[in-house]
């Protein structure tokens, strides 16, 4: 798929990191909450929340901890308000970066995430000027191995409102409107592929920076950083940067 970051492979191996030491279970809680507030604590009749709810139950997050995040989202139970913020801003190289948190404290966490970009040799934007580089997409990524017959795939893929499909890297990564992704994810389980690495509605940049040498390290330690951080729900960004130099920091 045009745009398809190498940050995103990164980011979900970097993941199984997270999810060891407990670190992600803060992230899926905060945003199954904020998708209960906003769209109701019933999953049949809100997607939002049943990818949330999906994406807790593949890190095995215990049944109560995702129970209690909805209750507390419907205002059943008493918890932080969280309210949802995106940065903008640039990295080493001219890089764009799009930073989405769910806070509840703002003065806070926008104090740390420039604080970041600032060490990075990075710097925050006024609003508006990265975000317009970005195209809001679903994406389905499956492993190589979990898929026998790519025609298959693709048949199923694409009768199911998929509007691309990349096979690079050991994964094929599934791209579809937002509002689709629910019922192609349910699709592709149906018909047999059950271990989905990943679904979820992200940003693709529609153009790529290449960063080499020293900034592309810099740009590497900005992305992991604003990521480790408790309120940064997801990082997007237009580098390019070459696949040994990643693997590095994989």
């Amino acid at each position: 798929m045009s745009g398809h970051s190498k940050w995103s492979s990164i980011k979900h191996k970097k993941a199984a990191l997270d999810s060891k030491r407990g670190k992600i279970f803060t992230k899926l809680i905060r945003a199954i909450t904020v998708a209960a507030r906003e769209g109701g604590g019933d999953p049949d009749s809100n997607a939002t929340l049943r990818l949330a709810v999906d994406k807790a139950r593949a890190q095995n997050m215990p049944k109560d901890s995702i129970e209690k995040a909805i209750k507390r989202g419907s205002g059943a139970l008493d918890g932080a308000n969280y309210e949802s913020i995106q940065y903008e801003g640039y990295g080493p190289g001219g890089v764009a970066i799009l930073v989405e948190v769910l806070t509840d404290n703002r003065n806070r966490t926008v104090a740390d995430v420039r604080h970041i970009f600032t060490r990075a040799n990075g710097s925050l934007g006024a609003d508006g000027c990265v975000s317009w580089m970005f195209d809001l997409v679903g994406q389905i990524i499956l492993a190589e191995d979990q898929v026998p017959d790519e025609d298959d795939l693709m048949l199923v893929a694409l009768d199911h409102g998929a509007d691309d499909i990349e096979h690079s890297e050991g994964q094929y990564v599934i791209s579809c409107q937002p509002e689709t992704l629910w019922g192609l994810k349910q699709a592709l389980i149906e018909a047999g592929y059950t271990e989905i690495e990943q679904a979820e509605v992200t940003r693709v940049a529609k153009n790529t920076v290449n960063v080499e040498g020293k900034e592309a390290e810099q740009v590497i330690r900005l992305l992991t950083a604003l990521e480790d951080h408790d309120d940064v729900q997801q990082v997007s960004c237009n580098c390019d940067i070459d696949d040994d130099l990643m693997e590095q920091f994989g």
